[in-house]
């Protein structure tokens, strides 16, 4: 679950709080088959959150099931601290990093570029080329290697209460002028808010970026755009929703809040995507999962965008188990798991066969959120994609509170990034 994608790069190092399927990893040896077979311990850090975990984790243990001599260690890691705590962890080369990580998309170069992450083995890496969404396959690669293979796909939407929407007598937005026209509908007729605007998570400032025609980066020519006339109209796009009354907003713990006000019924509508499903239909507005409506994120002046998210798998080019890490790896993206992730959680598959799957086919949320996926708007796949997030995370929560211009915001956010990027223009 995406709960703070900027904040990476501000926690340190903290105690894992893990849960096992089994004993600890053993001394030496785990690399070695026993009588032909996979054995040892594979070590997993699973980066997923509250409403998924559980079914992650007994994913997992039915790969022991296939491989009796295997034993899966599973370790939760919270979204948030997980890319400081693998860098500690591969950079600290000790016998407690990990041996198979789920990473975000957007770390998977950085990890790679730092010689943390082992090469796909190139049968698996072929079949990852001609197997999966293109778009999906793209995120695991480094200068030209596949480093990863692609777990889930995501992008994002407007979540919206259907009965809210209906009382007020309102359609589903299209656009952010559309947005603050039904917001104020829905204030005067129900007392309800409008949207839920994430103010301390600058990955919500992406979908805004591109609906003014704009990017963070134009990788290509290597050139700093946050601080162009799209990234201006961005940052002020997103206070205008504040100042309007047609977005309500909180600088700290958003995920939390923005949650409880979308499931409570306090605001009509909310920006999010495939991995805040499970957790939506557990609040009291949704015990009826019909109520639950999905359409694109409102376009902005430009046109409509959101970003290309998901994860990714890969194995430490440290581990002392790398053939059973890779054969984890293989089980945890078959179309078997993926397929049976989709029924239990609604998360996309990267597999293009598994969209021919009933349980995947017939899901409501895929038959959304995968059109969706074919336009998401690619990220530059950088080392330094990770690490943008945070000083952007700072300029995008001054511009929504106010406490800073949208044009200040811009401009400091440009002058971060050129320090992240060396040279960059």
């Amino acid at each position: 679950m995406r709960r703070g994608i900027a904040a990476t790069a501000l926690v340190a190092a903290l105690a894992l709080a893990a849960t096992a399927c089994g004993g600890d990893k053993n001394d030496g040896g785990d690399d070695k088959k026993a009588g032909g077979e996979l054995s040892g311990t594979v070590t997993w850090w699973d980066t997923s959150g509250d409403s998924e975990k559980a079914v992650f984790q007994k994913l997992a243990e039915g790969f022991t099931a296939k491989h009796p001599k295997v034993t899966v260690k599973y370790v939760n890691v919270p979204y948030g601290d997980a890319q400081n705590k693998v860098k500690n962890a591969f950079g600290g080369g000790g016998s407690d990093a990990p041996d198979v990580i789920r990473a975000d998309v957007g770390w998977v170069a950085d990890f790679a570029s730092l010689g943390y992450l082992d090469k796909v083995p190139a049968e698996t890496a072929k079949k990852v080329d001609s197997e999966f969404l293109a778009q999906a396959a793209a995120s695991g690669k480094f200068d030209g290697t596949t480093y990863a293979v692609p777990q889930v796909i995501d992008t994002m939407g407007l979540f919206y209460n259907k009965k809210i929407l209906k009382d007020a007598g309102v359609e589903v937005p299209t656009s952010l002028e559309e947005l603050k026209t039904a917001a104020a509908a829905i204030k005067a007729k129900t007392g309800k808010s409008g949207l839920y605007l994430r103010g301390d998570d600058s990955y919500w400032f992406l979908p805004l970026i591109y609906g003014e025609g704009g990017d963070l980066v134009d990788a290509k020519n290597k050139t700093v755009t946050v601080d162009g006339p799209a990234g201006v109209k961005a940052f002020k796009a997103a206070r205008d929703l504040v100042t309007s009354g047609a977005a309500i907003t909180n600088a700290t713990d958003g995920w939390n809040n923005m949650e409880t006000a979308f499931k409570s019924g306090k605001a009509a509508m909310m920006i999010n995507g495939p991995w805040a499903v499970a957790d939506v239909y557990a609040g009291d507005q949704f015990k009826d999962k019909a109520n639950l409506g999905i359409a694109a994120v409102p376009a902005g002046s430009a046109g409509q965008g959101a970003p290309q998210g998901g994860h990714d798998l890969a194995v430490y080019a440290g581990s002392k188990n790398l053939d059973a890490a890779h054969a984890f790896v293989d089980y945890m993206t078959s179309q078997e798991v993926q397929v049976q992730t989709t029924k239990e959680l609604s998360l996309l598959p990267t597999r293009t066969a598994a969209y021919d799957q009933p349980d995947v086919k017939g899901n409501e949320m895929v038959q959304f959120f995968k059109p969706a996926v074919d336009k998401a708007v690619e990220r530059a796949w950088i080392p330094e994609n990770g690490s943008l997030f945070a000083p952007l995370q700072v300029q995008y929560t001054k511009a929504v509170t106010g406490t800073s211009s949208p044009e200040d915001a811009a401009k400091a956010a440009g002058a971060e990034f050129r320090k992240i990027l060396k040279g960059w223009k």
